[in-house]
């Protein structure tokens, strides 16, 4: 007979039960979250493993893998630990082996690997059937007591087995190793830390429940510690920040040395990488920025590597200066990188929470305390049952030849001694269970000498699960036993990361570092069109326009000069060399490339001088002094500089040289004043420096007034008065002044 495939019940919809879809979608998407939260993403704070890595060291634990015995295949590890706790894919279960066995990222390896487990530049791990492992001290420590009732048991996934829900942990494992993952709505991202800072940490929260992160990483933990070494920029105060909120983030540098090549040439050598830096990729990128001229500074890259890392930089010349490279190459490249910080681990196994530093060392602390009562207690149950026993056979060897007679003579011996001796039910069985050979040789002495030790450490034991002074002192202990095997005088514990501040680098020099110094020629139209030619380019001449356009200015320039332009508006703006348009065609316009107002026009532009200072005036005839540094503008709004409103608007902006200022109206009057009458400002409407009853401003000349005004006619021809021939036009600012000397150029300018 074949299957009855009907459904159940008479056929009507009366087992068709209505269920809100988004409700029912909600239920499961929450579900999954809380899957990922607790069983896959997020590490516990006690053992600082996740479900994967717990079982993989319980299932090399249970195959006797101890770091004295032989190494086993990987592929068998594996099997073993899909077969009976973690029902995912195989690759997913090597790739988490294959960590844990990498010194270069893992700060404390779990598992020692035999055979190629993948490199720092970033390759893959043989196969897992070529390649060994075994556990390692680590491990040991982290199952340490594992067989005596130290932790909770679970079912396995197929309830045919039982796993650890957390391993006993006696080594720092969480903050030693750190942790990353991604869960459904939170991360986590925790550094790795020298073992040997962890413990003494550890050690001072036990005397002092209330110390502060502040006090804990001024005493013993700087920061982290990472398995590639590098050096940490941050100061000590953003540290702190971090590791009270538990949120945050390290800048991590590359190591390097000038190795001197002799007659004054050098190279740079890294020889340490920030954490979690692919090398070969690094070195790529590096490589690509040389091809693409973003690295003027440096000529060539090579990797010299073998077991350590040795990158090598050589220097465009030898008069390049180290720290300017080094910075330009930490501004471009990973040779600098930051690594986050998200302390957020599973409290008490089962809570998600972003913790602070003393929080996580407490909750290790309260966990190891905890594992020392559990064993004792174990350890408790086993004396008693064994003293039991041990009193049983005291009494057997006082009546050891009754106790023969009757094992010989009676059917059903045991409730005959129970009856004849007063024992236990325990202790007839272990009487029984004895061979005769034994019994008979059996001695008194060595009885009592097991029996007066075991009664001695049930004492000790009764005396520790009552004070909860000497509970702590014990744990104390235990992680002075930590902190001795993995101190810093030993190779696996000397701290690698370093600590340093940022040099103090001019960022003018950095930025200009990292652009190839190229001459050119900045052109800019009437109509705001800007390009940038190659070269110096004297003749002007020849240049084209859009029709209807016009040459405003132009001058040489470098590609690392920074280029202000100064609006009709009294507005600058800010452009560097290297981001200018190129020469072919007419080039862009300058309001696509900042956010000039429509109805402002370009005054003026030039390339920076950060000392030198402008006399800045508006139509009306008001201006002041301005600092250049003052004109450089850091963002596309530019920096309102003089304040005008319509009509009035800025006219004017002259170079201050010398130490007075001829100012020459539209109605052709002129006036010379003292530039100390005029104030130096970084922003405002300026003061009066000439008074019209009609116009404006025609043109400002700055000069010393020893050397006496100069000034040039439409003709070419050159005109100077002296000091004595000035007289009559020297008066203080803000006066109308008197109509221009003789051969004064037309066009009321002092350029003809």
């Amino acid at each position: 007979m074949g299957q009855n495939l009907l459904p159940p019940g008479g056929g009507d919809d009366d087992s068709i039960l209505p269920v809100d879809l988004k409700a029912a979608l909600e239920e499961r998407y929450l579900a999954y979250a809380l899957s990922t939260i607790m069983h896959r993403a997020l590490p516990d704070v006690r053992d600082g493993l996740k479900p994967v890595h717990r079982r993989i060291v319980y299932a090399m634990s249970e195959m006797g893998l101890r770091p004295n015995s032989a190494f086993r295949k990987c592929a068998k590890i594996v099997g073993e630990v899909m077969g009976n706790y973690h029902p995912h894919g195989d690759q997913s279960i090597y790739d988490a082996l294959a960590r844990l066995a990498q010194d270069f990222s893992q700060r404390y390896t779990l598992v020692n690997g035999q055979g190629n487990f993948g490199n720092i530049d970033g390759d893959s791990p043989a196969a897992m059937r070529y390649t060994e492992s075994k556990m390692t001290a680590v491990s040991e420590l982290l199952l340490e007591g594992i067989d005596q009732d130290a932790v909770d048991f679970r079912d396995t996934y197929d309830e045919s087995n039982s796993e650890p829900v957390v391993l006993p942990g006696a080594f720092p494992n969480l903050l030693a190793n750190g942790s990353s993952g991604i869960a459904v709505g939170m991360a986590t991202s925790i550094p790795s830390h020298n073992a040997h800072e962890l413990c003494d940490a550890a050690l001072h929260l036990i005397k002092d429940r209330e110390a502060t992160v502040e006090k804990l990483v001024e005493l013993y933990i700087p920061g982290p510690d990472f398995p590639t070494g590098g050096i940490i920029i941050d100061d000590r105060r953003s540290i702190i920040e971090s590791y009270r909120t538990g949120r945050g983030g390290f800048r991590v540098r590359a190591k390097w040395e000038i190795e001197d090549l002799g007659r004054g040439g050098y190279q740079i050598v890294v020889t340490e990488i920030p954490f979690q830096v692919q090398k070969s990729r690094l070195i790529e990128k590096i490589a690509e920025l040389l091809l693409a001229r973003k690295l003027p500074l440096l000529e060539d890259i090579r990797d010299e590597s073998a077991e350590d890392i040795r990158v090598v930089l050589i220097p465009k010349s030898r008069t390049v200066d180290a720290t300017i490279l080094m910075e330009s190459m930490f501004k471009l490249t990973e040779l600098e990188s930051r690594f986050p910080l998200n302390m957020n681990v599973l409290s008490m196994g089962r809570i998600p929470k972003v913790m602070a530093l003393n929080e996580v060392l407490k909750e290790w602390l309260d966990h190891r305390r905890e594992v020392l009562l559990r064993r004792s207690r174990f350890r408790l149950a086993a004396i008693e049952k064994r003293l039991e026993i041990l009193g049983g056979f005291l009494i057997a060897y006082l009546n050891i030849d009754e106790v023969i007679a009757i094992i010989r003579e009676e059917d059903e011996p045991k409730p005959v001694m129970m009856e004849r001796f007063g024992l236990t039910d325990n202790q007839v069985e272990a009487i029984l269970n004895m061979r005769l050979r034994s019994l008979r040789k059996l001695e008194e002495f060595e009885i009592r000498k097991e029996f007066d030790g075991l009664t001695k450490e049930k004492t000790d034991i009764e005396s520790l699960l009552a004070s909860e002074e000497k509970q702590w002192q014990t744990v104390a202990w235990e992680i002075g036993e930590v902190k001795k095997k993995f101190a810093k005088a030993t190779e696996i514990g000397r701290r690698r990361t370093q600590f340093a501040e940022a040099p103090e680098a001019d960022d003018a020099a950095i930025q200009q570092a990292m652009i190839e110094k190229e001459p050119i020629t900045v052109v800019v139209s009437e109509k705001g069109w800007i390009r940038a030619l190659k070269g110096h380019i004297s003749d002007t001449s020849s240049l084209t326009f859009k029709e209807g356009d016009g040459l405003k200015v132009a001058f040489p320039a470098q590609t690392t000069d920074k280029i202000l332009i100064i609006t009709t508006g009294g507005k600058a703006y800010t452009l560097g060399g290297d981001k200018l348009p190129g020469g072919r065609g007419h080039g862009e316009p300058l309001r696509i490339m900042v956010d000039m107002e429509n109805d402002q026009d370009v005054l003026t532009a030039f390339v920076h001088e950060p000392q030198r200072k402008q006399l800045i005036a508006s139509t009306s005839g008001n201006g002041f002094i301005v600092p250049e540094a003052e004109l450089v503008a850091n963002t596309r709004k530019g920096k309102q500089i003089m304040n005008v409103s319509y009509p009035d608007e800025t006219k004017l902006l002259v170079s201050i040289s010398g130490d007075h200022a001829a100012v020459v109206g539209e109605n052709r009057k002129m006036i010379i004043f003292p530039l100390s009458q005029v104030p130096e400002m970084s922003r405002g409407k300026g003061v009066r420096l000439q008074r019209y009853k009609d116009g404006g401003v025609a043109d400002i000349r700055c000069f010393a007034i020893a050397d006496g005004l100069t000034w040039e006619d439409s003709a070419g021809r050159t005109f100077t008065k002296t000091r004595d021939e000035l007289a009559e036009w020297l008066g203080d600012r803000a006066g109308a002044g008197r109509a221009v000397p003789k051969g004064f150029p037309r066009s009321g300018k002092f350029s003809g």
